[in-house]
Protein backbone atom coordinates (compact mmCIF):
# COMPACT_ATOMS: atom_id res chain seq x y z
CA UNK A 1 0.00 0.00 0.00
CA UNK A 2 2.87 2.40 0.65
CA UNK A 3 4.18 2.09 -2.91
CA UNK A 4 0.65 2.52 -4.28
CA UNK A 5 0.69 5.98 -2.66
CA UNK A 6 4.15 7.11 -3.78
CA UNK A 7 6.05 6.02 -0.67
CA UNK A 8 9.28 4.01 -0.75
CA UNK A 9 9.91 1.62 2.15
CA UNK A 10 13.52 1.87 3.33
CA UNK A 11 13.47 -0.41 6.38
CA UNK A 12 11.70 -1.61 9.51
CA UNK A 13 13.15 -2.16 12.98
CA UNK A 14 12.11 -3.17 16.49
CA UNK A 15 14.15 -2.29 19.58
CA UNK A 16 16.17 -5.12 21.12
CA UNK A 17 15.49 -4.24 24.74
CA UNK A 18 12.36 -4.16 26.89
CA UNK A 19 10.10 -2.40 27.43
CA UNK A 20 10.16 -0.87 23.92
CA UNK A 21 10.76 -4.27 22.30
CA UNK A 22 7.18 -5.28 23.10
CA UNK A 23 5.43 -2.27 21.63
CA UNK A 24 7.61 -0.26 19.27
CA UNK A 25 8.03 -0.37 15.50
CA UNK A 26 10.41 2.04 13.80
CA UNK A 27 10.37 2.45 10.05
CA UNK A 28 11.69 4.78 7.38
CA UNK A 29 9.55 5.74 4.40
CA UNK A 30 10.98 7.94 1.62
CA UNK A 31 9.04 10.60 -0.26
CA UNK A 32 10.22 12.94 -3.04
CA UNK A 33 9.51 15.98 -0.82
CA UNK A 34 7.79 17.06 2.38
CA UNK A 35 4.82 18.27 0.36
CA UNK A 36 4.60 14.88 -1.37
CA UNK A 37 4.76 13.17 2.03
CA UNK A 38 1.73 15.11 3.27
CA UNK A 39 -0.20 14.28 0.09
CA UNK A 40 0.89 10.61 0.13
CA UNK A 41 -0.11 10.08 3.78
CA UNK A 42 -3.49 11.76 3.24
CA UNK A 43 -4.20 9.50 0.27
CA UNK A 44 -2.96 6.45 2.18
CA UNK A 45 -5.24 7.16 5.16
CA UNK A 46 -8.19 7.61 2.79
CA UNK A 47 -7.53 4.40 0.84
CA UNK A 48 -10.45 1.94 1.30
CA UNK A 49 -8.03 -1.02 1.26
CA UNK A 50 -6.03 0.51 4.15
CA UNK A 51 -9.19 1.36 6.07
CA UNK A 52 -10.35 -2.27 5.76
CA UNK A 53 -6.98 -3.71 6.86
CA UNK A 54 -6.79 -1.25 9.76
CA UNK A 55 -10.31 -2.07 10.94
CA UNK A 56 -9.61 -5.82 10.78
CA UNK A 57 -6.32 -5.52 12.66
CA UNK A 58 -7.95 -3.41 15.37
CA UNK A 59 -11.02 -5.61 15.84
CA UNK A 60 -9.83 -6.52 19.35
CA UNK A 61 -8.68 -2.97 20.12
CA UNK A 62 -6.41 -0.21 18.91
CA UNK A 63 -2.85 -1.40 18.24
CA UNK A 64 -1.15 1.96 17.67
CA UNK A 65 -1.23 4.42 20.54
CA UNK A 66 1.42 6.91 19.43
CA UNK A 67 2.91 7.97 16.11
CA UNK A 68 5.99 10.16 15.92
CA UNK A 69 6.98 11.51 12.53
CA UNK A 70 10.38 13.01 11.80
CA UNK A 71 11.46 14.45 8.45
CA UNK A 72 15.11 13.69 7.72
CA UNK A 73 17.66 14.48 5.04
CA UNK A 74 20.51 12.10 4.20
CA UNK A 75 23.99 13.48 4.77
CA UNK A 76 26.56 13.66 1.97
CA UNK A 77 28.40 10.68 3.51
CA UNK A 78 25.29 8.51 3.86
CA UNK A 79 25.12 5.24 1.92
CA UNK A 80 21.52 6.19 1.09
CA UNK A 81 22.51 9.28 -0.89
Amino acid sequence: LFEKHGMTSIGYWVPEDAPLKQNTLIYIIAHPSREAAKKNWAEFRGDPEWQKVKAESEAAGQIVSKIDSVYMEATDYSALK
